[in-house]
């Protein structure tokens, strides 16, 4: 991790003189992650992580504060936040926003085991069946993955470039954006949103989960949206270095680890019919915002988002429906 603003031995006994952690002993960065700079610091007490949020509105991080305490009631595996001397979660120093965090023991995997990867699907379930009545505050400082947020987003993106490839690439985000069919009634809660590698943000120790990381992400969506990250229909060898190797008549799909996944993710929270339906429409609309954050990678007419998505529009909403749930 880039580390995006320099911090002291003066700036870190600054910010830690209003908590009670003891005698600051030492500090260093943290390699995980790459949007936040995020520090471990030892004190005589223990271990803590100090976040501070490079470009997230104090609201946004305050969303952040009020799930994390909620889900640390509900004891879900993730660490907590440390209050300073005026119960407040949320400190600011040099204008910007942070969060002081219990150290989490473990580590993350590179290689997982078919029995962490179902850890996993039952913790990401255990996610949305505790937030699934839960009513967040200050969403709206938060992307909220829906349609409208998508095209909004996908607009400021062509605004930025200004360029005609841009114009052509928005058209037909737009498009296919128009083509979603999402129900009003789609179940929603909080998803984490950044557990599509599986074990990134995931601590493991003693072979169980020991804590979910970055909360970064998370907003409020539709309750299938963790899943969608993990469904990978396409097979291994299509990916975003060789999908120009592919054409429309290529078989691209192995639906088997998808089906073993919503098995399991089905055990521990139960899909509904409109949730089974319209999951084709919703893994759609996790690839537009892929778009997004790629939008200037690749020609207008011709790059890897629009490869999967013209491959799923082949295959289309039933034909996904019944290799998924069938």
């Amino acid at each position: 991790m880039a580390v995006k603003t320099e911090f002291s031995d003066k700036d870190i006994q600054n910010i830690i003189q209003d908590y009670d952690l003891g005698s600051f002993w030492s500090y260093e960065p943290v390699s995980h992650g790459t949007v936040q700079t995020v520090f471990t610091i030892k004190t005589e007490k223990a271990k803590y992580i100090l976040k501070y949020y490079e470009n997230r509105p104090m609201k946004s991080v305050q969303f952040e504060a009020c799930l994390i305490n909620y889900l640390v009631k509900k004891n879900f595996s993730c660490p907590g936040i440390v209050k300073n001397s005026r119960g407040k979660s949320m400190g600011i120093y040099r204008d910007k926003p942070y969060l002081v965090f219990e150290f989490a023991e473990g580590a993350s995997c590179e290689k997982l085991s078919l029995n962490r990867q179902l850890l996993i699907i039952r913790k990401i379930a255990e996610l949305q069946n505790i937030t699934k009545k839960y009513r967040p505050v200050y969403k709206e400082f938060r992307w909220n993955y829906s349609v409208e947020m998508c095209m909004e987003a996908a607009e400021k993106e062509a605004k930025k470039l200004g360029t005609k490839e841009a114009e052509k690439k928005l058209a037909w985000h737009k498009r296919e954006l128009s083509e979603l069919v999402i129900p009003k009634n789609l179940p929603m809660g909080i998803c984490h949103c950044d557990l599509s590698e599986f074990a990134k943000n995931v601590f493991f120790k003693n072979g169980e989960i020991s804590a979910i990381l970055d909360f970064d992400d998370a907003n409020y969506t539709y309750l299938v949206f963790d899943l969608v990250f993990l469904l990978a229909p396409f097979i291994e060898s299509f990916d975003h270095n060789t999908w120009q190797n592919f054409g429309v008549e290529d078989n691209v799909f192995d639906f088997k680890k998808s089906r073993e996944i919503v098995r399991e993710y089905s055990r521990y929270r139960k899909i509904n019919n409109n949730e089974k339906r319209h999951i084709f429409d919703v893994y759609k609309l996790s690839i537009l915002i892929d778009c997004v954050w790629y939008f200037k990678r690749g020609r207008a007419d011709d790059f890897y988002e629009k490869k999967k998505i013209d491959f799923l529009n082949n295959l289309g909403r039933d034909g996904f429906y019944k290799n998924l749930f069938f």
